[in-house]
């Protein structure tokens, strides 16, 4: 059967290019839209004990007895998760799912060939970072929906601390609806010692962070440019707010500057992650002032954290709480002890 061209148009628009397409009432104008989201995966290790006393306890002998059947039920739920990251305009899911602590490629091969997902056919950016740990942060994304230019990882070097060992951050540049966009991959370093005494090191990360968007301005100031990741602080926190720069009013967003729209959800008290029966919203994506003005084609949209209910412990001491795989030392065959967050990008559709 042959295909106008007219058809064989919208047949691309709809199958090759975009998620969806959608109609200002007002306007008229098409749009599409883009998911961006990120993903702290908790934990997922394999069965395999490759990297010392941190591995061992995620292996059969470990103390947490960590299984094949244990590893393939994270697997399930984790992709029913992220299968979740959907709504009206976005029907086949996120064009980018940045992800942290995973130990290393092979979880994320059997993560995106799981059922929920697999129709998705998620490609994967990866790079084993010097973590003391050994878990990596990565990036999955919609072959139909974004094309990979390029991948650069940052290592945080810390010279007070020459043994200091934390999570790359992994830059991917690449193209979402024709407009070069540059997605960093965040894993900041923990609160362990106290929240003041290591934010330093959250400072440091930041200001990594924000070299690599700099020297991306450099070769095309007009980039958009999307900070992504657990950054084990909140949106008020200095290494957020002073050192990255990323503000809370979206007009208030200075040139070459960021605007975090996680900053007055936190206030309204929607969070990420819980410590000790307060929530914190340390699962953030940030945009640069080119996606909040549409300079680079693309414009930030809204966004959301999903804390849908089979993402939350239903009952017990822990009601209300993410549904994480263990607790109090118990299997409890959750998700993670962090909820996803997303974004949405709209391009306007030139006729």
């Amino acid at each position: 059967m042959k295909l106008n061209r007219l058809t064989a148009l919208a047949l691309t628009l709809l199958i090759g290019v975009s998620a969806c397409l959608c109609v200002n009432a007002q306007t008229r104008k098409q749009y599409r839209t883009f998911g961006v989201a990120f993903y702290n995966l908790e934990n997922l290790f394999d069965t395999i004990n490759n990297n010392g006393k941190y591995d061992k306890e995620f292996s059969p002998s470990g103390s947490n007895k960590w299984d094949g059947k244990k590893y393939w039920s994270k697997i399930k739920n984790l992709s029913y998760a992220i299968s979740q990251m959907t709504t009206k305009t976005t029907p086949i899911g996120p064009a980018v799912i940045g992800v942290s602590e995973i130990e290393n490629i092979t979880v994320l091969q059997d993560l995106v060939k799981a059922d929920a997902i697999r129709e998705w056919n998620l490609q994967i950016c990866h790079h084993d970072s010097p973590d003391a740990r050994g878990v990596d942060v990565g990036l999955l994304y919609n072959p139909k929906l974004f094309r990979v230019i390029n991948v650069t990882n940052h290592r945080l070097v810390v010279p007070e601390l020459p043994k200091f060992k934390t999570r790359d951050q992994m830059c991917v540049v690449g193209l979402m609806g024709g407009r070069r966009i540059a997605i960093i991959v965040n894993h900041w370093p923990s609160r362990r010692g106290g929240e003041k005494e290591s934010s330093w090191l959250r400072e440091a990360a930041a200001s990594l962070s924000r070299s690599i968007a700099d020297s991306l301005y450099k070769i095309d100031p007009k980039m958009g440019v999307v900070v992504m990741g657990d950054l084990n602080d909140d949106p008020h926190n200095k290494s957020v707010a002073e050192t990255l720069g990323a503000v809370k009013k979206i007009e208030n967003t200075p040139d070459g500057g960021f605007f975090n729209p996680f900053w007055e959800k936190l206030d309204k008290g929607i969070g990420s992650y819980i410590y000790r029966g307060g929530w914190d919203l340390f699962d953030q994506i940030i945009v640069n002032k080119n996606l909040v003005d549409g300079a680079c084609g693309l414009k930030y949209r809204s966004a959301e954290v999903l804390n849908k209910q089979f993402l939350l412990q239903s009952d017990g001491k822990y009601r209300g709480y993410p549904h994480r795989t263990f607790s109090g030392g118990a299997w409890t065959n959750g998700y993670s002890d962090h909820l996803p967050t997303e974004i949405f990008l709209v391009q306007e559709v030139v006729k």
